[in-house]
C-alpha cells in the first residue's frame, strides 16, 4: 500500500511539475531564443504539424525514458512515476491544447466550465502572433477567476 501511495505521490510530482517546467520554458524560451521554432504555433493557419510539434516530441521522449529506465521495477521506481506522471501531463495537454483549444486532427467540443476557461485564457495568451507573448503561459495554472465570463 504504502508503494502505491508513494507512486501517486511522484507520478502527481511529476504532473505538476511538468506544468511548471511548460510555464517556465514557453515563457523564457519558446518566447526567448526558441522563438523560431515556436513562432509556428502562433501562426493563424497550420497543416497537420507544425514545427512547434518538436517540444512535444522531445517531452514524450524523456517521459518514455524515465519509464524504461524504471521499467524493471515500476512501482517501486521514481523514475517510471514522474515519467507517468509526465505522459499524463501530455495526454492532457494534447486533448485540452490541441484538440479543444486549437481544434487540430479531431477537434470536439465541450461545455465544461473548467474546460472553456482554459481555452479562453489560452486564446488571450494567442491573441497576437509577437514574440512577447502574452500571460498565460500555463495550461493548467493561471487566475481562472480572471478568465471566467460568468461572474463579470
Amino acid at each position: 500500500m504504502n508503494e502505491i501511495l508513494g507512486f501517486a505521490g511522484l507520478l502527481l510530482l511529476g504532473f505538476y511539475g511538468m506544468e511548471i517546467i511548460s510555464y517556465l520554458v514557453h515563457r523564457y524560451l519558446f518566447h526567448g531564443f526558441l522563438w523560431n521554432i515556436h513562432e509556428s504555433h502562433h501562426t493563424p493557419t497550420h497543416g497537420w504539424f507544425e514545427l512547434n510539434d518538436l517540444f512535444s516530441l522531445f517531452f514524450a521522449l524523456v517521459s518514455v525514458g524515465l519509464m524504461f529506465w524504471g521499467a524493471g521495477d515500476p512501482l517501486g521506481s521514481v523514475a517510471f512515476a514522474i515519467g507517468t506522471g509526465i505522459a499524463v501531463y501530455g495526454i492532457l495537454y494534447f486533448i485540452i491544447h490541441d484538440l479543444f483549444a486549437h481544434k487540430r486532427f479531431m477537434p470536439f467540443k465541450s461545455d465544461n466550465k473548467i474546460m472553456r476557461l482554459i481555452r479562453r485564457a489560452h486564446q488571450r495568451h494567442h491573441q497576437s502572433a509577437d514574440k512577447k507573448g502574452h500571460e498565460p503561459y500555463g495550461l493548467f495554472l493561471f487566475p481562472y477567476d480572471k478568465y471566467n465570463q460568468e461572474n463579470r
